[in-house]
């Protein structure tokens, strides 16, 4: 990860958190990001209390450890719809 991509985080801004422990077991199906978490407080140590919206319940981390969550959601409702229209053959 690049030093500009960690420096990038912010509070309450979406993060996955590289999970470590799995490099044991060998295999495609094993995912090394987890979760979406909300980041809380950043230090100026590198270390960040993020917040998982599902339990409620918050960690502090390596802020190494975590990966910006990029969505592409429409800027509009506009953006969604697609027109098709009946070909005209001549």
């Amino acid at each position: 990860m690049t030093k500009s991509s960690i420096e990038k985080i912010v509070p309450e801004q979406k993060v996955l958190l590289y999970n470590s422990r799995l490099h044991i077991f060998v295999g495609k199906l094993k995912r090394c990001w987890s979760g979406l978490f909300t980041v809380h407080t950043i230090s100026p140590h590198s270390a960040v209390i993020i917040v998982d919206p599902k339990s409620g319940e918050d960690m502090k981390v390596n802020r190494q450890r975590l990966k910006l969550f990029l969505t592409t959601e429409p800027e509009s409702q506009d953006d969604n719809v697609m027109g098709l229209f009946d070909p005209s053959y001549k």
